[in-house]
């Protein structure tokens, strides 16, 4: 017959790549038969590679009709599991994922040792790992997969089973394990063990994301080129979007902003065409990236556009932080962490460095020191040079606030040698100025002076501006401290970025231009640089040296140092 004829060359194109040639066959074959259920499914999966959308869905759920008139449950449950992934990476309609789920898990009742309750599995491990954020659920289904892969022999669906369990032992804090099962799952992948496009691809997907939850770069590193081959090789476009986003984080901590920035614009235009729920982990990066930068309008409307991510949540905090307001970052992080299970240990790690820095500032030193034992918990437990720098960086931050200096001196010393030894330059940078602000307070002011420098030099090509902004307010400190015959002693305040701030005289405020003050007024505002060029039909590099300015002249380290300091001088 011409319909099990054009379903042969149909199945045989699509085990090749030949998507396009795929597609053709089956719509030859439903000419003749238009409810052939294995002809619905096949144009439906060469329609998923060729992101055509209505297509797909259209396929699919005629497919699972048909397999129901004839009484095919598993086979009707298998197209079920792909229109729940669907329904989630094409629209974003997360109550009808669950609901496909749920149909297809009653559906697999008694079916327990089949490919497709693997599949079932795999995708409900996913789910519950990404989304819901729950490693132990996701354990759970992971060893399901595993387990009904091995008794139906397909080894694609048992190895994707293994890798989101290790994924998911990473989540949880059990990160040498997680990481040792990953690292042999992809080994398997380039032996040739796995046929299975997709499951190749979501395999090695997830191991990258379990290096960037652990902050694992250099292994993240070795394993994005190859799967950029793998996306590139078979037109994987979904797949090499999101590997974008994945490997901008890897820039971003390299200090590479310009390919950062480059990869996840690309990778935001991408996703938005062909698979527009998953656009929001591609705006979120992006706006952490613009933070980072200093343009923290943006920042906050693309994690606004994020929606329900949850790095979106960490991000406002952020910003909320970086703009001085202590206690909204605080409550920000604190919410976010009240909404992930305790085990979930390393997805918390971002919240607990802000919520150290903000109790600090808002003194509150035993809710920061609780922050504290656990980051350095999972610290240990991941060993990974980043995530002990970050501890370290903390550390200090709580040691300072607390008046020790000293203390405060060897763990920021321990957090720049960890980050520069991970390749981490704005951390690094950051760390330094943290570093040099503790030799201050110690009287040590050479030193100060040289770490600043250094902390400069790592922050220049990078255009940090909050971050450069603090290094030259402390430069000019330093400087005034040394020209003085006399020096008064450093009052210094929370050690958090645009907080590291010094008491200054009154005289400074003297030498403020009229735009320099209006510049101060929009800052008291909350405005970022960009939104101040916007008010005062300037450039944003104009306002960037104003502020620069402004702050060397009152003599404080911070936008939100010079708001205090400027209501104190009855300038606002």
């Amino acid at each position: 017959m011409i319909t099990n004829a054009q379903l042969t060359i149909g199945q045989a194109a699509l085990q090749r790549g030949a998507w396009s040639d795929a597609f053709h066959a089956f719509e030859v074959a439903l000419v003749e038969q238009p409810e052939h259920a294995e002809a619905l499914e096949g144009q439906g999966l060469a329609a998923w590679w060729l992101d055509l959308a209505d297509v797909v869905f259209a396929s699919r759920e005629q497919a699972y009709r048909a397999y129901r008139a004839r009484g095919d449950a598993v086979s009707a449950a298998r197209v079920a599991v792909w229109l729940a992934w669907d329904h989630d990476a094409f629209r974003g309609e997360y109550a009808i994922t669950s609901g496909w789920l749920h149909l297809a898990g009653e559906l697999l009742a008694g079916h327990h040792d089949t490919a497709a309750y693997a599949w079932l599995s795999v995708r409900e491990s996913a789910f519950a790992l990404l989304d819901h954020g729950n490693p132990e659920e996701a354990l759970k289904h992971a060893e399901q997969a595993i387990v009904a892969g091995r008794a139906s022999g397909s080894v694609d669906y048992e190895m994707v089973g293994r890798a989101l369990r290790g994924f998911a032992l990473a989540t949880s804090g059990r990160i040498p394990e997680g990481m040792q099962e990953l690292d042999g799952v992809n080994a398997a992948v380039l032996a040739g063990e796995m046929q299975d496009r997709v499951a190749i691809g979501l395999a090695c997907c997830y191991l990258i994301s379990a290096c960037d939850r652990v902050r694992d770069y250099d292994r993240a590193v070795q394993w994005c080129a190859r799967l950029r081959a793998f996306c590139e090789r078979w037109e994987f476009r979904v797949l090499f979007a999101v590997c974008r986003t994945q490997y901008a984080a890897v820039c971003m901590w390299r200090g590479a902003w310009s390919e950062a920035e480059s990869e996840l614009e690309a990778a935001s235009s991408e996703l938005a065409a062909v698979r527009p729920g998953m656009v929001s982990e591609a705006l979120v990066r992006l706006g952490e990236l613009r933070r980072r930068q200093g343009r923290l309008d943006e920042a906050t409307s693309l994690f606004d556009r994020s929606g329900a991510h949850p790095l979106a949540a960490v991000g406002h905090a952020a910003v909320a932080l970086d703009r001085g307001d202590w206690e909204t970052a605080g409550d920000l992080a604190e919410r976010h962490l009240r909404s992930l299970p305790a085990h979930n240990r390393t997805e918390r790690v971002a919240a607990l460095e802000l919520l150290v820095r903000a109790r600090v500032a808002r003194h509150d030193p035993s809710r920061a020191l609780a922050a504290l034992i656990e980051l350095q918990g999972i610290a240990e437990q991941a060993f990974t040079t980043p995530l002990r720098g970050s501890a370290s960086l903390a550390h200090g931050v709580l040691s300072f606030g607390a008046g020790d200096y000293e203390a405060a001196r060897r763990h920021f010393e321990d957090a720049v040698d960890l980050f520069h030894k991970s390749g981490a330059s704005f951390e690094r940078g950051r760390a330094g100025l943290e570093l040099a602000a503790a030799l201050t307070a110690l009287g040590r002011n050479e030193a100060a002076v040289r770490e600043v420098e250094r902390a400069v030099t790592a922050l220049a090509p990078l255009e940090a501006t909050v971050e450069l902004e603090r290094a030259s307010a402390l430069r000019a400190r330093l400087a005034g401290e040394a020209s003085s015959p006399v020096a008064s002693s450093p009052v210094v305040a929370e050690p958090v970025p645009g907080a590291t701030s010094t008491s200054t005289s009154t005289s400074s405020s003297a030498a403020l231009t009229r735009r320099e003050v209006q510049v101060l007024e929009c800052i008291a505002e909350g405005l970022g640089n960009q939104a101040i060029a916007e008010r005062l039909t300037i450039s944003e590099h104009t306002v960037h040296r104003h502020v620069a300015n402004m702050l060397t002249k009152l003599g404080v380290p911070s936008r939100s140092a010079a708001v205090a300091q400027a209501a104190r001088l009855g300038l606002l």
